[in-house]
């Protein structure tokens, strides 16, 4: 009997062309309205680290600058170790498409640190909220023209979108349940998706439906390999916030926990919104 692969993994798929080189392909089930979703992008670069048989240790941060939105085709994936340390390990990598004209564009950004951890003192110094579980709560309907969230099953607890576009939000504060759709086990790669998953803060603040787009977005990784084993195929709960909007653009600040209440990841982005 043929399994057939995730679409996770299978917008994933890497192939290497030479060291540090991996040549890929954008995927249709993670397309969104002008190029891929940007959570597919950043597991991609994400993954590519993963794939180089020179890392060192986890993913520790990640760091996606979005130049310009990758274009429906084949892509090659640059991955480097700048400096290895004893422990930690730093990288730039960038994501390239053939131009009009043949030339080599560079679409993407990206640098990393994985690290090697060890036992010592730790503390949650943020607790996960209360809130319903992901059973008690109704998941978002499909949406048509916009591919990616499909691919992720999204219970909203509070900050859902809108239900009148009158300009008179109150709000940057969304809590939502989510995870991929079917669903998956969680790893690396899908975390630092889920960290993307949510609408731009702008929409909910001003209940306005204005054009925005992620310029760059940084995911802390707390969780052990062990850790996300755990989580397994449950829900991660999300927490997203903005701080400020300032002409032209916002930040966004995110909180990530399994069922259980372990801290899995944090992450910050700047988002560019029209007026």
């Amino acid at each position: 009997m043929t399994t057939i692969p995730h679409p996770f993994d299978q917008a994933l798929v890497l192939e290497s062309s030479a060291p540090g080189h991996f040549r890929g392909h954008t995927s249709p089930a993670y397309w969104n309205m002008v190029g891929p979703f940007g959570g597919i992008t950043a597991a991609t670069v994400l993954r590519a680290i993963l794939l180089h048989p020179d890392r060192l240790g986890d993913p520790l941060s990640l760091t996606v600058n979005y130049a310009g939105a990758l274009s429906t085709g084949p892509f090659t994936v640059q991955a480097t170790p700048v400096r290895t340390n004893r422990s930690t390990q730093h990288w730039n990598v960038s994501i390239l498409q053939t131009g009009a004209q043949g030339e080599q564009v560079v679409t993407t950004t990206a640098t990393a640190v994985t690290a090697v951890r060890r036992e010592t003192w730790s503390l949650a110094d943020v607790a996960m909220p209360e809130v319903p579980t992901p059973e008690q709560l109704d998941a978002y309907p499909a949406a048509p023209g916009i591919e990616w969230f499909n691919r992720y099953d999204i219970r909203p607890v509070t900050g859902a979108l809108p239900r009148q576009w009158n300009g008179q939000g109150d709000s940057s504060l969304s809590q939502v349940w989510m995870r991929d759709n079917p669903a998956r086990p969680l790893d690396f790669c899908a975390l630092a998706a889920l960290a993307d998953v949510f609408f731009p803060r702008v929409w909910l603040r001003r209940a306005v439906h204005v054009p925005a787009g992620t310029v760059s977005i940084t995911v802390y990784f707390h969780a052990s390999p062990a850790q996300l084993q755990a989580t397994g195929t449950g829900h991660v709960l999300g927490q997203a916030r903005a701080q400020e909007f300032r002409n032209g653009f916002f930040d966004q600040t995110v909180q990530l926990w399994s069922e259980s209440g372990t801290m899995l990841a944090t992450s910050h982005q700047i988002v560019y919104y029209k007026e």
